[in-house]
């Protein structure tokens, strides 16, 4: 009888490990607004991909970044993000959509994917317009 218990409860644990782990992926590797800058000036083929609308696109964005509404994402990966071992450094306006679009990636097989979170945290330049 104390055999099936400890066995359940070991069961129970590593259960319990598995899902942490597994959920502390969610979001993907979270970079600070200082850290992405830093890299986006030093390093070469970072992609900065700004997944809101385009209307908030056209409104205001950081230099350089690429549209793909999160909505659309996954239909548009695989054509306009061929390398899926490039670098990619995702935001959104708030941190929520990001989240959602670094899931969608690492599923369909990203590797390098960091969350910038919300543009509202990006203490840098910004542009307007669609480019």
């Amino acid at each position: 009888m104390n055999q099936y218990i400890l066995l359940i409860i070991l069961i129970s644990v590593v259960f319990i490990f598995w899902r942490f782990i597994k959920n502390s992926k969610n979001g993907g590797v979270r970079i600070t607004p200082t850290e992405a800058k830093k890299r986006l000036e030093t390093e070469k083929g970072i992609i900065l991909l700004d997944v809101r609308n385009r209307d908030e696109y056209i409104k205001r964005h950081i230099p350089n970044s690429t549209l793909i509404p999160v909505n659309i994402l996954a239909n548009e990966a695989s054509k306009r993000l061929p390398d899926k071992n490039a670098e990619i450094f995702v935001y959104c306006a708030s941190g929520s959509r990001s989240g959602v679009a670094v899931n969608t990636l690492l599923k369909m097989g990203y590797t390098k994917i960091y969350n910038l979170g919300g543009i509202f945290r990006w203490p840098y330049e910004t542009v307007s317009g669609n480019r």
